[in-house]
């Protein structure tokens, strides 16, 4: 049995509604669905809403599940799609979700935020520092002596 994901729409006119179903692909998009995998509401403000349940979802794409255009575009800004394509195992899904240490894939949290990163460079750039304030370094004197030698030679010419 070839199954698909759409939408199946709802509510009356000009405040539609959709479910996202998972249906056998010979029946109607309007007829009998498997199992609703989540609601998509594009008439909310600010910006529309949906809500896609992560475990129903994988399981069902790793069944073989082929979704629409529309569907594909909800799934993949809720984020199914991409631990579907890094191989997650439904299992899996809630510790990608939070976060933590995934076994198989050696899933990472992603790196911190820029600013921390600016933060703690200059913390560390500006304990340094002190330290070199006391006495130049050698190159710094050799120029140093360098600069007052050729002063003093144009001064007497």
């Amino acid at each position: 049995m070839s199954t698909k994901i759409r939408l199946k729409r709802g509510g009356r006119k000009g405040q539609a509604y959709y479910r996202i179903v998972v249906q056998d692909s010979r029946v109607r998009p309007r007829g009998q669905e498997l199992d609703v995998l989540g609601f998509y509401h594009p008439a909310a403000r600010p910006e529309p809403v949906s809500e896609v349940d992560m475990q129903k979802s994988l399981d069902w794409l790793s069944k073989g599940a082929e979704m629409s255009d529309t569907a594909r575009n909800i799934l993949s800004k809720s984020g199914v799609l991409k631990h579907y394509h890094e191989g997650t195992r439904p299992e899996e899904v809630s510790a990608v979700i939070k976060g933590e240490m995934v076994e198989n894939k050696g899933y990472n949290p992603p790196p911190p935020p820029v600013e921390k990163v600016v933060a703690a460079a200059t913390e560390e750039s500006e304990s340094a520092s002190p330290d070199s304030e006391g006495a130049p370094s050698e190159v710094e004197s050799a120029v140093s002596d360098d600069d007052t030698q050729a002063a003093a030679g144009t001064e007497e010419a």
